[in-house]
């Protein structure tokens, strides 16, 4: 008990959010998910902004238009090379080089919520739940292993994260993952197995990649918008990795 008490304010926050990802769910409307992962976006586009120190403010006109672009697009994926083909040839005529950090929010956390975007529109909102369960258990997975048994560092990114932790994480995200997979008829045993097991891996370096951008730029959290889990980033980082994995692994199988 005294473990919640102390964390109130993150259970409430964490409640809420997940209540509304599950009534967009299960309302399942292409509009109302690209609304909802839209707000998520460009919130997160605006830390990962501040993140990389980035001073113009032209990259969120460019954020809203891919976002736009992304619900007509057939693959939206492809808007990323584009704005990519786009920001280099504009650095190579103006030969302005600060521009260079530009491009640094298009790949973190652009390509993340486009993929997720992609993944629910390519295959639909059961397969988005599936990446939802998978991440989330690798998290809860990983904390309650690490903080029981934990003892060797995982990575000096973060020093709290222990190889235990990791690896109870991971074998827990992957049987709960395979057994939602199969359970729901969305694929073969053996393919379940390996699309959770690698994504749960993934999300784990998406949770580093985020926390090394924090210690690069001198801050604790991505932002304050989340009470108790500081900001869009904080909240979504391991699922930025894993949507792009999946869907990868998806396509390709």
């Amino acid at each position: 008990m005294k473990f919640i008490t102390d964390n109130r304010e993150r259970w409430i926050t964490g409640l809420a959010l997940l209540v509304v990802t599950l009534t967009v769910g299960y309302i399942d409307n292409k509009f109302l998910m690209w609304l909802f992962l839209g707000t998520f976006y460009l919130v997160g586009f605006n830390e990962a902004v501040k993140l990389f120190e980035v001073t113009r403010k032209s990259p969120y006109i460019y954020a809203v238009v891919i976002w736009i672009l992304a619900y007509f697009t057939p693959n939206p994926d492809d808007l990323f090379f584009l704005i990519a083909l786009f920001f280099a040839s504009k650095l190579a005529y103006t030969k302005e080089h600060e521009k260079k950090k530009l491009i640094l929010p298009f790949l973190y956390p652009t390509i993340g919520f486009l993929f997720m975007f992609m993944l629910y529109d390519g295959y639909g909102v059961k397969w988005l739940i599936w990446l939802l369960i998978i991440v989330a258990f690798t998290d809860v997975g990983a904390f309650f292993v690490g903080k029981s048994i934990g003892k060797t560092k995982f990575s000096p990114t973060s020093p709290n994260k222990t190889l235990e932790g990791v690896v109870g994480g991971v074998v827990v995200a992957t049987i709960t993952g395979t057994m939602f997979a199969y359970y729901m008829d969305m694929d073969t045993l053996p393919t379940s197995f390996m699309v959770s097991l690698v994504t749960a891996i993934s999300s784990i370096f998406g949770d580093l990649f985020e926390s090394y951008l924090k210690r690069e730029a001198g801050v604790k959290d991505s932002g304050t918008i989340l009470p108790g889990h500081g900001g869009v980033l904080d909240r979504v980082d391991g699922y930025l990795f894993g949507a792009v994995i999946m869907l990868i692994i998806l396509r390709a199988i």
